[in-house]
């Protein structure tokens, strides 16, 4: 081995240099650290995904899509019966951003907050049902 395979990086030294057990691998860095996959255009027009309007696209507002209840219920009972190793990859990663009317704020919030009542209300639903199983079998 050679004194520079020794030597740490410096600025002199770029991390490319280093030998390749002292970086890091990718795997390892945050997900806010990584740049996002889905690049927004920043010229001509874009479609509003809740109302359909065209809007510009320097002024559109960019948020995660609207997922109902229903499919996020589907999606994982689907993934669950196919394909049950990617069901922290459906749940989990980050979703793509698409363009909102800017006047559709309003709108989209308050769809968003009746879509996780629904959820909320049915998971209270299922364990209800759940208690209710559990107390049948050993009450009797």
């Amino acid at each position: 081995m050679t004194e520079d395979e020794n030597t740490p990086a410096t600025e002199a030294q770029p991390a490319e240099a280093q030998p390749a057990e002292t970086q890091p691998p990718a795997e390892a860095q945050p997900a806010e650290a990584q740049p996002a996959e889905t690049e927004r255009p920043t010229e001509g027009t874009v479609t509003c995904a809740l109302t359909g309007k065209e809007i510009d696209a320097k002024d559109a507002y960019w948020a995660p899509p609207l997922i109902t209840a229903w499919q996020l219920v589907s999606t994982v009972g689907n993934t669950l019966v196919k394909a049950p190793g990617n069901l922290g990859h459906i749940l989990f990663e980050e979703l793509p951003e698409v363009p909102y009317d800017p006047e559709a704020r309003e709108e989209l919030a308050s769809r968003r907050t009746a879509e996780q009542l629904k959820l909320l209300g049915g998971l209270v639903v299922v364990l209800a049902v759940i208690i209710g199983i559990i107390y049948l079998i050993f009450s009797g």
